[in-house]
């Protein structure tokens, strides 16, 4: 059978004791688990797995990013957030405040112009969805998608009548 996973010491067992009571959360203290097992209990990955209820391969990453980085290897800031960024936050705050403006003076902003906006200053076409959702983000709520209102067709008063008999008059 395979040796188990090697654990660099990165720490002495009383101070990786101290390390794995101080998690700040759940999942740290999985991952801190995990590195406990494997070092003082001699514990395969599979085995350390199935205690903890998660993938072999988790733990065999865990295990790495501990001995490359030490105890600092496993703490995380989350792997939500906007990554791929055109702007920053700073960014399009300062590209939508003249339609915060116009829209304060009660003329509605149109998706389209700022869309317009934000492709002058990107120097590349943007998507209707990536508008959207930055709009969204800065929380926006009344901008129009079509470059006119659309307006309602009128309906004659025959047909009206018609379809409507309690208008009728006999």
């Amino acid at each position: 059978m395979r040796e188990p996973a090697y654990i660099k010491s990165w720490l002495t067992v009383e101070k990786m004791f101290r390390w794995l009571q101080e998690a700040p959360d759940e999942s740290a203290h999985k991952r801190r688990m995990a590195i406990w097992l494997i070092h003082t209990g001699r514990l395969h990955a599979s085995k350390v797995a199935e205690i903890l209820g998660v993938s072999v391969q988790a733990i065999w990453l865990w295990n790495q990013q501990y001995n490359t980085k030490g105890p600092k290897g496993l703490d995380r800031k989350g792997r939500g957030g906007r990554r791929w960024a055109f702007l920053s936050r700073q960014r399009e705050n300062e590209l939508l405040k003249p339609f915060i403006v116009r829209a304060i003076s009660g003329d509605v902003a149109k998706a389209s112009e700022i869309r317009a906006v934000f492709e002058k200053e990107l120097k590349r076409k943007v998507s209707m969805p990536y508008i959207y959702r930055l709009l969204s983000r800065h929380g926006w709520s009344r901008i129009i998608a079509q470059s006119q209102r659309i307006q309602k067709p009128t309906v004659p008063d025959d047909f009206k009548k018609i379809t409507r008999p309690w208008l009728r008059k006999y």
